[in-house]
């Protein structure tokens, strides 16, 4: 490996919405440091923060059509059978709901969790409760893509959370999306929620970690069954 490897390995991209903030905080700190030298390296501090946060690493994503891929990094929060948000026109039935929480320490790039076209692009203002409670699903900002995939409709959800204010898609209705394509950003600490159909058997478990466009949250077909985990 050479020494140009070994330095692009450490240092992971940054996605281009980060740079405007990662601006302001260094001219923070740079003023902040005039005023007083102790805040300079709390500014320091800060503005490295914000350049962690804003990071784009790359992923391998299996193309495997038989399962979907998680589209956020974070925990798996809550899995269980609900009614999808009425803007993503599904029906009142219930869906296979796994909602992956992202705290301000997560890459906060988004990405597709199966392949297909971009049937409906959904967006609800809301509230901005946390994004670890189970009904800011409903109440919070929030963003949907319905995504027509070989296994039917299946939706993922930008949930906005207490310190969130900026859910960014850069997805359009009718575009086809690969599986693992990134679709857009949330800004510091939210939560994704996939709605799949019945059909589909979940493969973590709550408390999991969960990787973006790497980790499989379900498989469809006779060979997926529900996975038995323990913690320890």
């Amino acid at each position: 490996m050479s020494l140009v490897d070994s330095i692009q390995k450490v240092f992971v991209p940054i996605h281009k919405e980060g740079w405007p903030f990662i601006g302001i905080f260094a001219l923070v700190t740079i003023v902040l440091g005039m005023i007083w030298e102790p805040l300079f390296f709390v500014g320091l501090v800060l503005t490295a923060w914000c350049t962690y946060f804003f990071r784009d690493p790359e992923r391998t994503t299996p193309l495997d059509d038989d399962i979907v891929v998680s589209p956020a990094d974070g925990v798996v929060s809550a899995i269980g059978p609900v009614v999808p948000p009425e803007e993503l026109g599904l029906g009142d039935d219930e869906w296979t709901r796994i909602s992956v929480f992202m705290n301000v320490f997560s890459v906060h790039v988004n990405r597709a969790p199966v392949r297909g076209e971009i049937s409906k692009i959904a967006y609800k203002p809301g509230k901005f409760l946390n994004a670890d409670l189970d009904k800011a699903s409903r109440e919070n900002e929030r963003n949907g893509l319905v995504i027509e995939s070989p296994y039917g409709q299946i939706a993922t959800v930008q949930v906005a959370g207490l310190i969130a204010r900026r859910i960014l898609c850069f997805a359009n209705e009718g575009e086809q999306i690969a599986a693992g394509e990134r679709f857009g950003i949330i800004r510091f600490g939210s939560r994704l929620d996939i709605y799949l159909p019945k059909s589909a058997v979940p493969q973590v478990a709550v408390g999991q970690n969960a990787i973006a466009g790497e980790t499989v949250l379900a498989g469809f077909g006779s060979e997926y069954k529900l996975r038995v985990t323990r913690k320890g």
